[in-house]
């Protein structure tokens, strides 16, 4: 009787049970989980070449279904656990300028005579309470640069919303100064006085007057 072969018959990526229960492995967040997927299946796309020299941009990311202000975070818990390296850094900015990160797992196989194997950095780990402990700074912390953007960027809003209210007040100003101005130099009304009786004014004679002075 022959034995068969298991066989696949498509692209795929192998996860040794070994590092399924590591520590490391264990604590990943579900953000960090997207991100290994998404590297693994850009390995997936090269046909298994390339370990080491896998772009996947930021968008990349985001496609895959990692919210925005995850990705970096978790791109730092999951070199820090040692499921991948970033080879090469990428930078922003206007298209014909922009690069993405490039990068290696540690934990896949490599093919053609070149090929290395897995170095398996998450191996170094040893204990839940020392994984987390390392995802957890590793999430905290920020990359410098990044930070130094977001400074700039909010200072440039607050300069803005200074200036804008600063245009508002004058506007005010300049309206309140010419009510004013118009207020004090405009000649007032003189008021129209309407009496009922004609008090103190001198009494025209009427015509029995007359008649009795001539009599």
């Amino acid at each position: 009787m022959v034995k068969r072969r298991n066989s696949i018959n498509d692209q795929w990526s192998a996860r040794r049970r070994e590092m399924l229960e590591s520590p490391a492995y264990r604590v990943l967040s579900q953000s960090a989980h997207r991100v290994l997927s998404r590297i693994e299946l850009e390995l997936c796309y090269h046909g298994g070449n390339d370990n080491g020299q896998l772009p996947v941009t930021f968008e990349d990311f985001v496609e895959y279904g990692i919210d925005r202000a995850s990705v970096a975070p978790a791109l730092r818990e999951g070199e820090a656990l040692g499921f991948f390296r970033i080879t090469e850094r990428g930078c922003g900015g206007n298209r014909e300028y922009r690069t993405p990160n490039k990068f290696y797992l540690t934990f896949a196989f490599g093919r053609g005579s070149r090929a290395k194997p897995p170095t398996d950095e998450w191996r170094k780990i040893k204990s839940i309470e020392e994984a987390k402990a390392i995802a957890r700074d590793a999430r905290a912390a920020k990359d410098q640069r990044a930070v130094a953007s977001e400074k700039r960027t909010e200072k440039q809003n607050l300069g803005a919303e200074k200036s804008h209210v600063s245009m508002r007040w004058s506007h005010t100003e300049i309206e309140k100064g010419s009510v004013r101005k118009s207020h004090t130099t405009a000649s007032p009304e003189k008021p129209v006085l309407r009496s009922i009786s004609r008090v103190g004014e001198p009494q025209r004679p009427s015509n029995n007057d007359s008649k009795e002075e001539a009599a």
